[in-house]
């Protein structure tokens, strides 16, 4: 046992032992076809009994993935942008629907977007959107709702319940990928500390206790090592103080 995990399992005591529970929720990104990588994660899912919300490509997803999303109780569909293109010049971070494209323009993709993943999976499709790399102009954010979004989803603690009038913020709090290095495992001590910290915020009344806590995987990349973390992880998790949460309209 490592110091991270038994620091992990020092904070789960102290929030059941008040009595606190955890909404947990789980975010895969890049989904477009089917793969083993997808079969691998829809078991992991089925094996945990927790639903992973599956932020699909709409420009190049595909019919069969439609059909096995269809067939798992576990993979919720969400909009993961249009293309999963970069606009932004060589000077900014990669964003597909970032502040240097006309709001308009942006706004068409967004409901292409909806509109494609409506066509494949029909009444399963949660209206969700995860704009690539996590990144989007805050002038885009007041139109969503009047395309039939209702909650935006990006990365780190929201500032807000609200992204926008009708748009819940949903965001996602750790990925165990290390894209800046091997692209494997970030170092389990690193990844344990963030969590520990998060939830000790939490606890504290420092950050919106109310947001589910979320948990961001890359099924298509993922080396063996990360896919052992986050079983380890998420089981460790609803073993103690954590509930799934299941993205559903309800919530705005």
């Amino acid at each position: 046992m490592t110091q991270g995990w038994d620091a992990l399992d020092a904070e789960l005591e102290l929030w059941d032992a008040q009595g606190l529970r955890l909404p947990l929720w789980w975010r895969d990104d890049d989904a477009v076809a089917p793969s083993a990588a997808l079969s691998k994660l829809a078991a992991l899912a089925q094996r945990l009994d927790m639903p992973v919300h599956l932020a699909v490509i709409p420009k190049p997803a595909t019919a069969e993935l439609a059909e096995v999303v269809q067939s798992s109780a576990h993979l919720v569909p969400v909009v993961h942008g249009w293309a999963h293109e970069n606009h932004a010049p060589a000077d900014r971070k990669t964003c597909e629907f970032g502040s240097t494209r006309p709001v308009d323009e942006a706004l068409d993709e967004a409901e292409a977007g909806m509109m494609r993943m409506k066509a494949l999976f029909d009444t399963r499709l949660q209206p969700m959107f995860v704009p690539p790399w996590n990144r989007i102009s805050p002038a885009v954010l007041p139109w969503l709702a009047g395309l039939g979004f209702v909650a935006l989803s990006t990365y780190g603690p929201r500032k807000r319940v609200q992204a926008a009038p009708g748009l819940m913020q949903i965001n996602t709090h750790l990925d165990p990928i290390d894209w800046r290095g091997s692209r494997g495992l970030l170092a389990e001590e690193l990844l344990l500390g963030l969590l520990v910290q998060r939830l000790q915020a939490r606890r504290l009344g420092r950050e919106d206790r109310t947001e589910p806590l979320g948990y961001l995987t890359h099924h298509l990349v993922q080396d063996p090592a990360t896919w052992a973390f986050s079983e380890r992880l998420l089981s460790r998790l609803l073993a103690g103080p954590a509930t799934p949460w299941r993205f559903n309209e309800r919530i705005a």
